[in-house]
């Protein structure tokens, strides 16, 4: 451009006080800057995939990361990633721009694949840096990043864990927060105000804390408040278990194979599952779904008090119903082990008017949620009865996941019958179990320790599910609160 020239203008263009340069100027700034923030999120993004407080312990991720001997993962893998969508969108460059500026990540010449700096060491202090939140209602689109950006206000966060429902996987409203320093737990627990969502004030605790909340509701002690506290703490896949497992199995000479466990439920004989991510299920279409089985109860003025309601269902119904409730919530379900004739419901109407002390009104919940409903129990009662067959035969769980999944809300042995680690109330009711039997199935778990019974179709005293055999509510206050 030779001397005392001007830069052509775009025709039409109105330029006052050279506010278009100015203009044009500040959104080439935005937009750099928005640049730089999309590549962050998405550098940050990919090193929480990789990172020791996720990598050994999302099964997915640690597949890919041993896939390969030098530990190589493909990006077009990565980017796949659901939450990688919002960057993948600008293209493969910006991918690599973004990876290529992590101090933690490593991206191979050919721009294809990406893998850690360093070797993946166990977390140490995890449970101790974690912490427990309830209060988020309903599950948004987009909430797990809203999660994410709200701990964050109170230091660096390693992992914020949504949890759900067994079964229907629905949101409980409540998580678990892995904040990376003990000094990020005190701002948060000690933060004035309390952190709210919504306008509401939410419960907080540390993660501890809440395990011995837990512990305590559930009358858990010995063994069975072990397993428990190490079920909340270990739920799920573990690399560094898996891997200790096999080299004790090594050093034993040859794996033991796990023997076969079923369950009794509805009238229906289920197989019980225990793989590497889920400890005690059962396969929904397993589930046989008993219509008119379920009584709904609303108005209880968001507390119930289980050893109340048993007494006058006790009188009727052979097997004490299971019962769901959360405290707080001003309803719940009661469960039973088959479908309720017109003179039973009327029964339960009659002689369970009032929960805790307010009057509640009965009516029969719709399909879809009874089915939910069943769902819960059958895969309660599941862990509960490899939790039960898992201690009879010496071990706590699959090699360390202790009690995991297994204690199940039917907590240690006597699970809802209020025993040993039943809900917190020692029922001095325990029926005979008529069907118990030496030959009986594995899923079917002893009492005390001498005496054998059915693990209720509905998941069994002794189970998760409250209401096994003589499923005592008991089982029920397990889903109390319906650990959340």
């Amino acid at each position: 451009m030779s001397a005392g020239s001007h830069p052509t203008q775009p025709e039409g263009a109105l330029v006052t006080n050279g506010e278009t340069a100015a203009t044009a100027e500040k959104e080439s700034m935005d937009s750099d800057g928005n640049n730089e923030e999309l590549l962050e999120g998405a550098r940050r993004q990919v090193e929480f995939y990789f990172a020791d407080s996720n990598l050994p312990f999302d099964k997915f991720m640690w597949t890919l990361h041993t896939a390969n001997a030098e530990h190589w993962v493909p990006i077009k893998t990565i980017t796949s990633f659901k939450r990688m969508r919002e960057f993948t969108e600008k293209g493969h460059d910006f991918i690599l721009r973004a990876l290529r500026g992590s101090t933690e990540l490593e991206v191979d010449e050919k721009g294809e694949n990406i893998r850690r700096r360093t070797e993946v060491v166990p977390p140490k202090g995890n449970f101790e840096r974690s912490v427990y939140a309830k209060g988020f209602g309903s599950e948004e689109p987009g909430m797990q990043k809203q999660l994410e950006e709200f701990f964050e206000k109170y230091g660096k966060v390693n992992a914020v864990r949504m949890r759900r429902m067994d079964g229907s996987k629905e949101f409980k409203g409540s998580v678990f927060v892995e904040f990376a320093t003990m000094s990020s737990v005190e701002t948060f627990l000690n933060a004035d105000p309390k952190p709210t969502w919504n306008g509401e004030e939410l419960l907080t605790m540390s993660k501890g804390a809440y395990c011995d909340m837990k512990i305590k509701e559930k009358g858990l002690r010995g063994k069975a408040a072990e397993l428990r506290k190490e079920k909340i703490n270990r739920k799920g896949f573990n690399a560094f278990r898996d891997m200790e497992d096999a080299s004790k199995g090594k050093a034993n000479g040859k794996k033991r194979e796990k023997p076969e466990i079923y369950l009794e439920f509805m009238g229906s004989k289920i197989r019980v599952y225990d793989d590497d991510d889920t400890a005690g299920y059962v396969k929904e279409e397993d589930i046989p779904f008993v219509k008119g089985a379920t009584l709904k109860f609303t108005g209880c003025g968001g507390d119930a008090n289980f050893t109340e309601m048993k007494a006058p269902l006790r009188e009727r119904f052979a097997r004490v119903p299971y019962i769901q409730f959360s405290k707080g919530d001003d309803q719940g379900l009661v469960g039973f082990d088959k479908a309720l004739t017109e003179d039973e419901i009327a029964y339960v109407k009659e002689n369970l008017k009032t929960v805790n002390s307010n009057e509640v009104e009965w009516t029969i919940p719709d399909e879809e949620e009874e089915r939910a409903f069943q769902v819960d129990r059958a895969n309660f009662a599941a862990r509960s009865a490899l939790s039960r067959s898992q201690l009879r035969n010496g071990s706590s769980s699959r090699g360390g996941r202790g009690g995991g999944r297994g204690v199940g809300r039917g907590g240690g042995r006597g699970g809802r019958r209020g025993g040993r680690g039943g809900d917190g109330h020692r029922d001095k009711f325990k029926p005979k179990d008529k069907d118990a039997s030496p030959s009986k199935p594995a899923g079917e778990e002893q009492s005390g320790e001498k005496r054998k019974r059915a693990v209720e179709p509905d998941g069994g005293p002794d189970v998760g599910v409250r209401g096994a055999n003589v499923p005592t509510i008991t089982v029920a206050k397990k889903v109390k609160t319906d650990e959340s």
